[in-house]
């Protein structure tokens, strides 16, 4: 009998041990926002003074390898007194104050879920501005991440069921159903899909595991295989045209991770050889060890006057979603 009084006193209090945790268990509403925003929090004297115009400088920086000028976030600022209600669920946010303390860091899902707060605070302008300076990058490496991230919950919604990747590279990607097989051969996967001002697009092929091997003549062999691939499956308007790196524009290299697998990320401009068409591009080079090769996916935006950096992110947000598939056994 008193074994029995035992267990029932340990099941009470276990319950009501569940019963206080689910009662202080805090529930955060779905963050908002749109893609590649960024809610600036700080007094109005501030953005108009030095202090603001060093937010602008690193978070509204020029996107990298854009024909367009076009910044990494959409900038709103509103001074603190009005940070309340709804505006506070937004996804990423900067809070810049003069306060008693010298910090800067980032938190997650403080109002809202998912989202990322940096904070920023100084006694002086000085210490802001350092403090700023400190933070940025890590701070828009998390903003940019929680942007990927809903970028694959929306586009994960309604996906794309054709295997064309998996049966000829036997890799599997998340990619919207708007997408369509453009082309298939043995080695090279095209999928594109319509825009308003033009299309986007997703190759993928492989390389010889020792294919760059050289790191003097990495980019040069970069540029290299991009323009013999283009001229084999990537043709332009008219014959004779094909896809080639831009020559004037050297692009940038570097070091990534897709989902664990290592790679090199290159963000450059393409153009059409022989005819004035041209665009952004987002290669990764990855290492595929379990079948030892290169495997290259790339995105591509063909969209003349029109700003290209959300489709950028989404194409990052696809090819970042990559499983290379356990080989079949014979």
């Amino acid at each position: 009998m008193r074994k029995l009084g035992t267990l029932l006193l340990v099941a009470f209090l276990a319950l009501t041990a569940c019963k206080e945790s689910s009662k202080n268990k805090r529930y955060l509403p779905p963050s908002t926002g749109a893609i590649n925003s960024l809610m600036v929090v700080m007094e109005n004297d501030l953005w108009q003074g030095e202090v603001g115009d060093k937010v602008r400088a690193l978070f509204a920086d020029r996107v990298l390898a854009v024909p367009q000028s076009e910044a990494i976030f959409s900038l709103t600022q509103i001074p603190p007194q009005v940070f309340s209600g709804a505006i506070t669920n937004s996804r990423s946010v900067l809070y810049v104050q003069k306060d008693s303390l010298s910090i800067g860091h980032v938190k997650s899902n403080v109002y809202a879920l998912p989202q990322k707060v940096a904070v920023v605070k100084g006694r002086t302008n000085d210490e802001l501005l350092t403090n700023i300076d400190a933070i940025a990058p890590k701070a828009i490496a998390s903003f940019k991440n929680n942007e990927i991230s809903e970028a694959q919950k929306r586009f994960k919604r309604s996906l794309n069921k054709e295997t064309d990747l998996k049966d000829v590279l036997g890799i599997h990607l998340d990619i919207p159903s708007v997408y369509r097989v453009g082309k298939h051969e043995e080695n090279f996967v095209w999928l594109d899909r319509q825009i308003l001002k033009g299309n986007m697009n997703i190759i993928a092929y492989t390389m010889p595991n020792n294919s760059f091997s050289n790191d003097s003549t990495f980019v040069r062999d970069i540029v290299s295989m991009r323009d013999s691939i283009g001229k084999k499956y990537v043709p332009g308007p008219y014959e004779g045209t094909f896809m080639i790196t831009e020559r004037a524009f050297s692009p940038y290299i570097f070091p990534a991770e897709i989902n664990g697998y290592k790679a090199a990320e290159i963000r450059g401009i393409w153009e059409v050889n022989g005819y004035p068409m041209a665009g952004p591009f987002l290669s990764y080079i990855i290492n595929d060890d379990i079948n030892n090769r290169k495997l290259i996916l790339e995105g591509f935006i063909f969209a003349p006057s029109a700003n290209k950096r959300d489709d950028l992110l989404e194409l990052e947000a696809i090819l970042k979603t990559l499983e290379i598939l356990p080989k079949k056994s014979v």
